[in-house]
């Protein structure tokens, strides 16, 4: 069931999974706040029987990241250029910087787990999208890349938080502040990706993984989604309490005792 197909973004739901797919191939995907819109709306018109949102590109890439037409003086047809942002106050700039941010900030919902399917090219913006989401599944010709740093820019699409946290400080500054390609295999290893496989078995293989995250029931995988997402903030003893707490809720639910 398509649920929406606006500015390069078409979404389906398929009873407790839900695809998102980037629809421009012939220009790598690459993203305009036109897409950062329809993204945003993507987080609000799934059905609250979906569990599952896979996240995929048409054709080679799955982004190249920002249009750079975002950066001319005339920017897009009814959108101000960046430059015309930049010319602004300062609270225009950081509503509207916001705004784009709400395309990346609905993929970790508590409700939800989301995995991207990245091929090809996954390039600032396209990796920043591919960061947003709960788990990775990676063909392995993908080509990671934090380009914002070499525009004389900064990653500001919500990728630095899952960035650090996923390959530590040291190793994020240095892949931020050279721009390079992280390819699969460093991708496998310092943990940007859950899982690489053939370009030809990506479709496959993350359709084995929706299927595998639906076994277990809702209640369980959130509330264990929920005491992982906070083990980092918390302390051991906070933490067990915290697993305590989600445990006599699924008892109690499994009982027959809950809300």
């Amino acid at each position: 069931m398509t649920l929406l197909n606006q500015d390069g973004v078409h979404v389906a739901a398929d009873g407790e999974v839900a695809t998102v797919t980037l629809t421009n191939p012939a220009k790598r995907n690459a993203q305009t706040p036109a897409t950062w819109r329809a993204l945003a709306e993507a987080g609000r018109v799934l059905p609250g029987t979906v569990r599952v949102v896979v996240l995929r590109g048409e054709g080679k890439s799955f982004s190249a990241g920002l249009d750079r037409q975002a950066f001319e003086p005339e920017g897009f047809d009814g959108e101000p250029s960046f430059l015309d942002l930049a010319r602004g106050g300062d609270e225009e700039l950081d509503a509207a910087i916001a705004e784009y941010q709400e395309a990346f900030t609905w993929w970790r919902r508590p409700d939800l787990i989301s995995v991207a399917a990245v091929q090809g090219h996954a390039i600032g913006a396209g990796f920043q999208l591919a960061l947003a989401c709960d788990l990775r599944v990676c063909a392995r010709d993908v080509q990671f890349a934090m380009r914002e740093t070499s525009l004389g820019l900064v990653p500001d699409l919500t990728g630095t938080h899952p960035l650090v946290s996923l390959v530590g400080q040291a190793r994020a500054l240095e892949i931020c502040a050279t721009g390079r390609f992280v390819h699969a295999e460093e991708a496998e290893r310092v943990g940007l990706a859950n899982l690489v496989v053939p370009a030809d078995e990506l479709d496959g293989a993350v359709t084995d993984l929706a299927a595998a995250l639906l076994a277990a029931p809702r209640g369980a995988v959130v509330e264990t989604k929920a005491l992982l997402a906070g083990a980092g903030t918390r302390s051991y003893d906070e933490q067990r309490a915290a697993e305590r707490a989600a445990q006599a809720r699924r008892l109690r639910d499994l009982a027959g005792l809950g809300d």
